[in-house]
Formats: C-alpha cells, structure tokens, sequence
C-alpha cells in the first residue's frame, strides 16, 4: 500500500504549534509523515518523535522522512501510551505534540483493511493489525444493545435500533465475514427516505464499529488527560478532530486544564488547589479555509484546538 496522506491544515497546526527550530516535537499519529515532514523541516537541533499504531504507516514513514537522519525517532504504539513512550525516549517534557485523530486517507482507501464500504473485504478495520479485536467480532459477537448503542453514540445513526436487528436476524443463520456484505445487511435495514440521502447508507455504521474496534475514544481521552503534565512551558498541544465525539473530548480536556479548579460553582473559595496546566490558544475550533476545500474534500469536517502550557 502507498501511504501517502494529504496532511489537513497544515499552515494552521505550524502557526500553533510555534515550532523552535532546536524543540523536541511529538506527532503521535503519524500517518503519512505529511504534518511530520513539514515540522522536521523547522528543525536543526531539534527532535521530531513520530507514533503510529499501524506499522504501514512506519514504514511508509520512514522512508519520507529518512533525509533527517536521527533529528526523527520513530515509535510503533499508540499515543495513549504518551508518558510511556516519552519515558522510553528519556524525556520528561517536550515542546509540541501534534494529534491528527481519526482513520487516515489510505487507510479508507486499501480495501483490504476492511475499513471501506465500497470494496469487498473481510470484516477488519483494525489500525494495528496486531491487535485483537476486529471488525468481524464486534459484528457478528456484540450483544444486539451493545451494537445499538455503539451505532448510535459513535456514528450518529438514527435508525441504529433497526440495523442492530438486521444484523442479529443474519448472524443467526450465519457469520457475517465481509464489508459489502455488513453494507448490504445496512442498506436492506434502513428506510427508503435515509437511501436517498447523498451518503453512503453504511458511512455512518461503518465509521462507529471502526471507532469500536480501535477504542479510539478512550484513546483520546487517555492521551488528552496525560498530555499537559509533559509540555513544558510555553509548549503548545495541537488536536485535530474529524468527529464530534472526538472534538468534544478535546475541547473538554482543555477547557478543565485552562480552568484547573474542579471546585463546584457555589463553592465561595476553592478548596481543591488545582491550578491552570494550560492556556487556551484558540477559543472557538480553527476549520479549513476555502482554498484548502477544493484542494483537499476531506478537510471539510476538520476541526483544529490548540492549548499551550503555563
């Protein structure tokens, strides 16, 4: 697979990241080396440490990024694991870190990973291929609430209590092994008026059993309650999301580690002693401009928040 990846606001993520050229510097998602590539350009001194969960992407990476020599480590996990990995690397704090969450274009588009509605494949989806859990399981195992819910909370679909149906009434005569066949089990579920719609009837399912299988929600909220702790001062925390869930992670995180006390609103003083870990940089999302639209469709739903740390 060619791993390369349009990297989505990128001017943006510079300007909030402020980068120093001699800074250390931390994409932990990785994808493409396209925001990578860019930050280890700005660096002389400096250190860029990219993280990926998917080894395609590592290899892909390194080779994009090879002319840097040791100014780049790379790093094979998951950015959850940020106190981790840095303790690893013998750092404590660092300069910049850098999230570009979500599923990355060539990842949708290798149909052999399974994540793609559009071409057949087994039921994969999985962005470590050396994890567990897939696709296939969460389909076929999950009980029929817990698809429901999962549906409905991660994909935002409204008639996830009848596609949870249609897909207990299939696994009961038999497995359900492939995409096109989980995407016509959707299809057959839903309404004509939602087949009308401009999107693919199964894009919405299909993007919560991907979220499912990757926890990439308890991810976010693992790496965001981290994060703040190993900027050091004046460093700058930059978070793209693509989902709503995602984003209101983010934002969340941010907005209590700008606020630091956890103290009730009727408290007259504040008990608890919790200070302000971060300084919110950007109060409202940054989005894609019009230029960056025609050139790149999938920034349209890109959302950018940027937090700096006292």
């Amino acid at each position: 697979m060619s791993f390369e990846h349009v990297p989505v606001l990128l001017r943006q993520c510079f300007d909030g990241l402020n980068i120093r050229p001699d800074g250390v510097y931390l994409d932990g998602t990785l994808g493409g080396a396209g925001h990578s590539r860019e930050i280890a350009k700005r660096l002389t001194t400096g250190r860029l440490i990219g993280v990926d969960r998917d080894e395609n992407a590592l290899e892909a990476a390194e080779e994009r990024l090879r002319e840097f020599g040791d100014r780049v480590t790379l790093v094979h996990d998951n950015f959850e694991n940020l106190a981790q990995i840095l303790q690893g690397l013998g750092l404590e704090k660092i300069d910049g870190m850098l999230f570009d969450l979500g599923v990355s274009s060539p990842q949708l588009d290798d149909a052999e990973r399974g994540f793609s509605y559009t071409a057949d494949a087994p039921l994969d989806m999985r962005m470590n291929s050396g994890d567990r859990l897939t696709a296939r399981e969460v389909v076929n195992e999950w009980p029929r609430e817990e698809l429901r819910r999962i549906l409905f909370d991660y994909g935002e679909e409204r008639y996830a209590p009848l596609i949870a149906a249609a897909i207990e009434r299939r696994r009961t005569e038999r497995p359900i092994e492939t995409t096109l066949e989980l995407a016509d089990i959707i299809r057959a579920a839903m309404p004509p008026q939602a087949l009308r719609e401009k999107q693919h009837p199964a894009k919405r399912s299909f993007q919560a059993i991907r979220i499912a299988v990757n926890d990439e929600l308890g991810a976010v909220e693992r790496m965001t309650a981290v994060a703040p702790e190993h900027l050091a001062p004046f460093g700058r925390l930059c978070v793209i999301s693509f989902h709503s869930l995602e984003d209101r992670i983010g934002k969340n995180a941010m907005q209590a580690a700008a606020r630091g006390c956890t103290c009730p609103p009727e408290f007259p003083v504040c008990v608890c002693g919790k200070k302000p870990t971060l300084r919110l940089v950007t109060k409202k999302p940054v989005t894609a401009d019009a230029a960056e639209l025609e050139q790149n469709p999938r920034s349209r739903s890109a959302k950018l928040r940027v937090a700096e740390r006292i």
